[in-house]
């Protein structure tokens, strides 16, 4: 979930203190594409290991004062003094927060445990479960890194052996995780993954190690003009799943070792007590700041701003009238009269009903047949999948790696309305299968901010048409899955969509009617003209309502570009493999202990933060959501009745209360105000009739 990186040498003599600064400089800012939110470092050499964090991203963190003087002061310690240091190690995070608020420097990374300097990207989702199991650890922070340098600091007390008390560490937790680690009294590093989200690469003189979360990133120094007569034609090799590698800084030795702990395991020899020869530690010299003071989050105060009363929130929202049965309903489907450019016939079916073509399911064989061309025997990775964390694209990520038997990369664009329970499954089911995970993240606050601008001036002239303009921030995912095509050389590309979820009606609302002509692509198969009409109406809003001028336009025109001008570059695994909704969940919940919501029945959408907000606008004024139109392609298809699909929205159509005060709570707005707003639309339905 964030990106790791360092840089060791043996050799300060070979590199000058300039050339390595432009070298982790580099690392940093490559790596910040994988998080914005902090950043720091840990620089060891044989007279200290020094910390700086900051709540900042990395292009502040390298600025600032404080980097550049205890960078310029390594070189200043060791070159000052009759006997030069031997190592010169830098480990480095660029974070994208998960567990544990980044206002508080105890939360970011590196983190400090015990004479342990580690740096971590992944989630550990058991965390809290361990703190139980072994209460002799004591935790002092939030975030999840802190229980695994517990357990590899206690197993270390006994086993006298990193290798040991790494494999003791991975084996407890569960997740997505992969680790880069110092310690403070003895001269081993450690690059350690679950997933195989670590690359390295040796100069040809052996006095240069440098790795990073990603490939692409280790690529673009190698091709640096910069750096380029330092790497001349070394490799770039993975730190493959399951596996660890010990490196000595000083002989510039690189050992692998699995972190799988097997059956029957034995000590191989080595003694379990404590050493007296190790080597003494060294001090640990934390520069970052911290204060008691550091903002807490509640549920009424977050970003400064007011997001009302709970209680009344809740309140308004319960008392909100709903749409009954007169609500009149197509008698084949569930979608009702307010549905955009809906009409019934005699019988009471409606047109969508009549137009509905059956998905012709593609041959399974043929799937495996175009994966079959792509496969890679050497074992690296020869697949990209579109990965949410949300049910679909879980399934056909484990769809992908167990039954198709290939070795996929999965890929999530996060652009600040990822879930936690989103991350945390993209964490269980990427640790547990063992795939690689490459996040590419927003810049978090300025999407956020975004989306309050716009939500802001959707408010001040609600319109059901604009509402996707609050979601536009994510369509960027399209134009980064095409970079990052480039960027691995990756052709074999997976989708997990599936062929129930068509919400045309968010088109409808802008007067554009059924797209019964629609081609392949999800968005891209959009009639030209329709996409003209889509432009022309979102050009007239704009004109009426001039608060949707603001910083965000820039953004909202890329992501048009992104999904409705790039083709898509994916094959749908739902094309071909049928879609089963309780094999689906019932697979991911007890083999993944995949995470479901709180707050509804569904295990659809539970990832997307703006789901709530929107699909409660969309049933407060329309009288429907998205559950409506999907559970009505279910009935078309024969997969489930329509008393059945009534039962079903009735439950999932339900307010989700925790989610919308995640939202006000997350973008930064008045829940309450907003409401008030929302309550006052004229509604498209009449309980009377």
């Amino acid at each position: 979930m964030c990106g790791i990186f360092g840089v060791l040498t043996n050799n300060l003599s070979n590199y000058s203190q300039n050339k390595l600064n432009k070298l982790t400089d580099k690392l940093f800012i490559l790596s910040e594409s994988r998080g914005k939110e902090a950043s720091g470092f840990a620089l060891k050499t044989d007279f200290g290991i020094d910390v700086l964090k900051m709540p900042k991203s990395a292009k502040y963190l390298i600025n600032s004062p404080k980097y550049k003087t205890i960078f310029s002061e390594s070189f200043g310690k060791t070159t000052g003094k009759s006997s030069e240091t031997q190592q010169w190690s830098f480990i480095g995070h660029s974070r994208l927060v998960t567990n544990g608020s980044r206002d508080s420097n105890d939360n970011n990374q590196p983190v400090i445990k015990d004479g342990t300097i580690g740096v971590h990207n992944g989630i550990i989702t058991n965390d809290l479960d361990l703190w139980h199991k072994y209460p002799e650890l004591i935790r002092e922070e939030t975030i999840d890194t802190e229980v695994l340098l517990a357990i590899i600091n206690s197993t270390y007390l006994t086993e006298n052996s990193v290798e040991k008390s790494v494999k003791k560490g991975f084996s407890e937790i569960e997740g997505n995780t992969s680790i880069a680690l110092l310690f403070d009294n003895t001269n081993e590093i450690v690059l350690a993954t679950n997933t195989g989200s670590i690359y390295y690469s040796v100069s040809p003189e052996n006095d240069l190690v440098i790795f990073a979360s990603e490939k692409y990133i280790l690529s673009e120094i190698h091709n640096s003009s910069e750096f380029k007569d330092i790497w001349k034609n070394s490799e770039i090799s993975q730190v493959k799943a399951g596996m660890g590698i010990l490196i000595n800084p000083v002989q510039m030795d690189l050992d692998s070792f699995s972190i799988i702990i097997e059956t029957n395991h034995s000590n191989d020899g080595k003694s379990n007590t404590k050493s007296s020869n190790l080597p003494e530690k060294i001090p640990i010299i934390d520069h970052s700041e911290y204060s008691n003071n550091t903002k807490k989050r509640n549920n009424n105060l977050e970003n400064g701003i007011y997001i009302g009363n709970p209680q009344k929130i809740k309140e308004a929202i319960l008392q909100q009238p709903k749409p009954g049965k007169n609500l009149k309903r197509c008698t084949k489907c569930l979608l009702p009269e307010t549905f955009p450019h809906i009409h019934f016939d005699e019988n009471g079916v409606c047109n969508y009903c009549h137009s509905y073509q059956k998905t012709e399911l593609k041959s399974e064989n043929s799937l495996k047949e175009i994966v079959s061309q792509y496969k890679n025997t050497d074992g690296k990775p020869d697949c990209l999948i579109g990965f949410s964390g949300g049910r679909d694209s879980s399934y056909a990520l484990h769809y992908a790696k167990k039954t198709l038997g290939i070795n996929p990369i999965a890929f999530t664009y996060d652009w600040g309305m990822v879930t936690d329970l989103a991350r945390r499954n993209c964490s269980r089911v990427t640790g547990k299968l063992g795939v690689e995970h490459i996040i590419v993240s927003a810049d978090i606050e300025a999407k956020r901010l975004n989306i309050r601008k716009n939500l802001n001036a959707w408010l001040k002239k609600p319109d059901l048409g604009m509402i996707p303009i609050l979601m536009a921030g994510d369509k960027q995912f399209y134009y980064h899955a095409h970079k990052l095509i480039e960027q691995t050389g990756i052709q074999l590309v997976l989708g997990g969509a599936t062929p129930y979820e068509k919400t045309d009606f968010k088109l409808g609302f802008c007067g554009i009617g059924e797209d019964d002509t629609r081609g392949k692509g999800l968005l891209t198969g959009i009639k030209i003209k329709n996409k003209i009409k889509l432009v022309l109406y979102y050009l007239k809003q704009y004109i009426l309502n001039p608060a949707y001028i603001n910083s965000s336009i820039f953004d909202t025109m890329h992501a048009f570009y992104s999904a409705y001008v790039l083709p898509d570059a994916y094959l749908n695994v739902y094309d071909y493999v049928k879609w089963d909704e309780e094999e689906i969940a019932s697979l991911l919940i007890n083999e993944y202990n995949w995470e479901i919501a709180t707050d509804t029945p569904t295990t659809w959408r539970i990832g997307d933060g703006t789901a709530a907000f929107y699909n409660y606008v969309y049933y407060t004024v329309a009288g429907f959501t998205e559950n409506d139109t999907f559970r009505s392609n279910q009935i078309r298809e024969g997969v489930i009745s329509r008393e059945e699909g009534l039962k079903l929205i009735e439950e999932e159509n339900k307010p989700r209360i925790e989610s919308l005060i995640w939202y006000a709570e997350t973008v930064g707005f008045n829940l309450e105000e907003a409401l008030d707003v929302i309550h006052s639309i004229p509604k498209l339905w009449d309980n009377n009739i």
